[in-house]
């Protein structure tokens, strides 16, 4: 068949996207380029990958069949070229790490130095959204993922591994006016702006169901953004209420610096741990990062 790379690479970040421009943006192609492309791999392939959803886009079934082998292809190439260019260069290709805020902030910085005292490497941090870090792993950019286990129809030839569970937290800065003011009330909250986990991330699911049972008016001012940085900044600025994973202000807590509301968020409790490819080979790299990483996740659980 006459499928090259440039096909399966534009009908990826199609798919990743949901959206014809914004592929080919990140492309760095035309739009009719990036359209022609699809119609060539569809001709080759005899039926369609792609269908209209009102004014947007979405995989047929084909297209989801097809996503996952084209994503294993892309992946098994890109690891041979690296391997290649390793041997080349007489040098061990970088270990490329993708890891949601919450782990890149609680714990990656302890794995990091704990792993680089054991191993002469090159390491590679990507840190964003648990659905873009996971199509990255399936199509081969990324050797590992540390973050919370995905829904089940996102973990289709992927593998999970448990390492610890946390859950959401209410958090505000010190000396906010729910945690000095009158006696707290969930209601209260939708009286200042709060920053929301965005529609695909990880946690916003537990979340919408959390504000559900609480009842929680909508709030006046909502933001929605996976930024940590953003996060604490405004959260200092302002009388803000930040709903997020509770590694990514475990520092801030402990310190005192930031409060969590008394909200019961046991019911956003979830697993964080690794997540491979099923069907891929292990870089030279990946065994003794992940035994690193197990041992600092075990020093975590004990205090808990």
């Amino acid at each position: 068949m006459r499928i090259k790379t440039r096909h399966l690479t534009v009908f990826l970040e199609i798919a990743r996207r949901m959206s014809v421009g914004k592929a080919a943006a990140a492309l760095n192609l035309s739009q009719p380029a990036a359209t022609r492309t699809m119609r060539e791999l569809e001709d080759e392939l005899g039926m369609p990958l792609l269908a209209r959803d009102g004014r947007g886009i979405r995989l047929t079934s084909a297209g989801e069949a097809f996503r996952r082998h084209a994503a294993a292809s892309l992946a098994a190439l890109r690891q041979g070229v690296d391997t290649l260019r390793g041997l080349e260069a007489s040098s061990v290709p970088p270990l490329r790490i993708g890891a949601l805020p919450t782990v890149s902030a609680r714990i990656m910085p302890r794995v990091i130095s704990a792993f680089l005292t054991e191993a002469q490497a090159r390491v590679k941090i990507v840190t964003g959204e648990n659905t873009v870090l996971l199509d990255q792993l399936a199509q081969g950019e990324l050797d590992v993922v540390v973050g919370r286990l995905a829904a089940p129809e996102r973990m289709v030839g992927l593998t999970f591994e448990h390492l610890y569970s946390e859950q959401v937290r209410f958090v505000v800065r010190r000396g906010h006016p729910l945690v000095e003011g009158k006696p707290f009330s969930p209601a209260d909250i939708a009286n200042h702006p709060v920053i929301m986990p965005t529609t695909g991330s990880v946690i916003r699911p537990f979340v919408d169901r959390l504000l559900i049972a609480l009842a929680m008016p909508e709030p006046r001012q909502r933001i929605e953004s996976v930024s940590d940085s953003f996060g604490r900044a405004f959260l200092r600025e302002t009388n803000a209420v930040w709903i997020i994973s509770e590694g990514v202000v475990a520092g801030e807590l402990a310190a005192g610096s930031f409060v969590a509301l008394p909200v019961d968020t046991s019911e956003t409790r979830g697993a964080v741990g690794i997540t491979l490819r099923a069907d891929q080979g292990q870089p030279p790299l990946l065994e003794p990062f992940m035994r690193t990483l197990r041992q600092v996740s075990t020093d975590l659980r004990r205090p808990q």
